[in-house]
C-alpha cells in the first residue's frame, strides 16, 4: 500500500487542526504533539483510513449488541440511540494523575465530615464558616437523619466529581455528585472496546487498568455490612427498565454477582428487608440504591413513590441493613453548598484545596445578586438541584427571551440559583462524521471514587464530550458522547 495511504488518517488529524485558542489536551499551542501522547501517535499513524473506519463500525456494532444505548429524553424520535463513543482516547500522565487523586481524596474526605458534622454537632454551622440558612433550608438537607449514625461514619460511598479545565490548562472542580452518579459501565465498556480494537497499544504504551472497579465497589459494600454479619446478602436497587441508567444497574449488578431487584421485589418484616426469592424471604443486608431519598420509602419521603419500599428507612434506622450511598447525601450535591466545599475542606482538614472551585456567584447573596442580574448574558446560571445540562442558563448562548426567564426565577428563588463564568473547556481530537474528519470537541472528565475501608480512585474515568460544535455540554441527555480516558503508568 503506498505511503501517502498510511499517512492520510494521521493527516486528517493534525494537518488542519485549529485550535481557535482553548487548551488541547494532545497538541500544544504549536499543533506539536504532548509528550504523553507521542507513543499513541507512533501506533495510531500507521493505521489508514480504512482501518480505522473497519474500527469504528466494529465497536458501535458491539455496542448496540450489549444494549450500550440511551434515550434523550423529549426526543420526538423516542428510538434508542448508540451511546457515541470516540476512539482517540485522552491521556494523562502519571503525575498529572497523581495530582487529581490527592485533590478528589481531599475533597471527597472534607464533605464526608461536612455531612457528619451537619447531621450531628454542626459546628460549621454555628462557627458561621457555611452561613446555617444556606444547609437547614437545602432541598436535600433530611432533617429526619439528625443525630442518626450511619454505618462506618461513611455518607457519600460512591462519588463521581466532575473536573475541566480553562484556559491556561488548569483542572477544576466543575460539581460534585454524591447522591447516585452514574457513568461508570461506560467507563469499563470504552476500556473493553479499545483494548479489542488496539490491543497491542495497551502493551506498548502501558495504560493503567480499570477493570477492577466492581470488585472495589464490591469490597466497599461489603465492609459497610451491619455488625456481626460475616456474609452479607448486598442487592442493587434499581427504579426499573425505563430508567435511563438501567443498562448501568444490569451491568454493575452482573459484575459484581449480585442480585438486582426493584422496590416490588424487596419486603420489610421485623425491621428487616427481605428479598422475595423462588425459595422464600431472604434477608438483605447492604443496598447499593440508584435511586433518590425521595422515592425510597412512601412511607417516610413521596408518598405517591411506587419505586421504593416501605419501611426501608425504619430498618435503616434500626441498623440492619446498610445503604450505599447514605440518605440525606444530597445536600452536598447542591450547587450552592458546592460553592463551601474550599471552606470545608480548610475547616476539617486544614488543608488548602488541591482543585480549586469554578468562581460562583450566589443569588442569594445581595452584591452576588446584582452582579449576576447585571451579567446575565455574560454568565452560566445554574439551578442548585438539577443535573444532566437541565435547569441551566448559557448566558453567551441565550435568547432575550432566555435570559428573561431566569431573571424572573432569580428574583423569585434566589436560594436555588448559583452563576458561573462561562469557562471554555479544554478541547480534544475527535473524529466528527463518516468521513473520519477530526475536529476541536470541548470535553470535561467525571473519575469515580469509591470510599470504604480505605479511598479507591479508578485510574482515569470518563471522558465526556460535547459533539456538537462549540457546545461546552457534554451530558449524553443533550447530546454528548465519550472517550476512553488512559492513564498512563511510569514516567513518561
Amino acid at each position: 500500500m503506498p505511503a501517502k495511504s498510511k499517512t492520510q488518517l494521521i493527516k486528517r488529524l493534525l494537518g488542519h487542526y485549529e485550535h481557535d485558542g482553548f487548551f488541547d489536551e494532545m497538541l500544544d499551542a504549536k499543533s506539536r504533539i504532548r509528550p504523553h501522547y507521542r507513543q499513541f501517535r507512533e501506533l495510531f499513524q500507521t493505521l489508514t483510513t480504512k482501518e480505522f473506519e473497519h474500527k469504528r463500525q466494529s465497536v458501535d456494532l458491539a455496542f448496540l449488541r450489549q444494549g450500550i444505548t440511551f434515550n434523550v429524553y423529549g426526543d420526538s424520535a423516542g428510538t434508542e440511540k448508540i451511546f457515541p463513543f470516540d476512539l482517540l482516547p485522552r491521556v494523562i500522565p502519571t503525575k498529572e494523575w497523581e495530582m487529581l487523586e490527592q485533590g478528589l481524596a481531599q475533597r471527597l474526605m472534607a464533605l464526608n465530615l461536612f455531612l457528619h458534622d451537619i447531621y450531628h454537632e454542626q459546628k460549621i454551622l454555628r462557627d458561621r464558616v457555611i452561613p446555617p440558612s444556606y444547609v437547614l433550608s437545602g432541598k436535600h438537607f433530611r432533617r429526619e437523619f439528625v443525630n442518626f449514625n450511619v454505618p462506618k461514619d461513611i455518607y457519600i460511598h460512591i462519588c463521581g466529581t466532575d473536573l475541566i479545565r480553562n484556559d491556561d490548562g488548569q483542572y477544576m472542580v466543575l460539581e460534585d455528585n454524591g447522591r447516585c452518579p452514574s457513568g461508570v459501565s461506560y467507563v469499563l465498556e470504552n476500556r473493553r472496546a479499545m483494548k479489542r480494537t488496539f490491543p497491542a497499544m495497551f502493551e506498548g504504551i502501558g495504560v493503567r487498568p480499570v477493570e477492577h472497579y466492581p470488585q472495589e465497589l464490591l469490597k466497599m459494600l461489603q465492609h459497610i455490612a451491619p455488625g456481626g454479619v460475616t456474609d452479607p446478602t448486598i442487592v442493587l436497587l434499581t427504579p426499573g427498565a425505563y430508567n435511563s441508567a438501567y443498562f448501568e444497574h444490569t451491568y454493575l449488578a452482573r459484575q459484581m454477582g449480585i442480585e438486582i431487584v426493584e422496590g416490588r421485589d424487596l419486603v420489610v418484616r421485623d425491621a428487616r428487608v427481605f428479598m422475595r426469592t423462588t425459595k422464600g424471604l431472604q434477608q438483605v443486608h447492604v443496598i447499593y440504591r440508584r435511586l433518590d431519598d425521595d422515592f425510597l420509602d412512601p412511607t417516610v419521603f413521596r408518598r405517591d413513590s411506587m419505586l421504593g419500599v416501605p419501611g426501608i428507612v425504619h430498618a435503616y434506622r434500626a441498623g440492619n441493613v446498610s445503604l450505599a450511598n447514605s440518605i440525606g447525601t444530597g445536600i452536598a450535591d447542591d450547587k450552592v453548598i458546592y460553592y463551601f466545599v474550599p471552606r470545608m475542606i480548610k475547616y476539617y482538614l486544614d488543608q488548602e484545596p488541591i482543585l480549586p472551585n469554578v468562581p460562583t456567584y450566589l443569588a442569594n447573596e445581595e452584591r452576588d445578586k446584582k452582579y449576576i442580574l447585571e451579567n446575565l448574558g455574560k454568565l452560566v446560571v445554574k439551578a442548585a438541584n438539577e443535573s444532566g445540562g437541565y435547569g441551566m442558563l448559557m448566558g453567551p448562548k441565550a435568547t432575550k427571551s432566555e435570559i428573561g426567564e431566569f431573571r424572573k426565577k432569580i428574583k423569585s428563588e434566589p436560594r436555588n440559583y448559583i452563576a458561573q463564568p462561562m469557562i471554555s473547556l479544554s478541547r480534544h481530537p475527535t473524529c466528527v462524521n463518516d468521513d473520519n474528519y477530526f475536529e476541536g470537541r470541548h470535553i470535561d472528565l467525571r473519575p469515580y471514587i469509591i470510599y470504604g475501608e480505605k479511598i479507591v480512585i479508578v485510574p482515569g474515568g470518563l471522558t465526556r464530550v460535547a459533539l456538537r460544535k462549540g457546545s461546552l455540554v457534554v451530558n449524553s441527555s443533550q447530546g454528548g458522547g465519550s472517550k476512553d480516558t488512559w492513564v498512563l503508568y511510569g514516567n513518561e
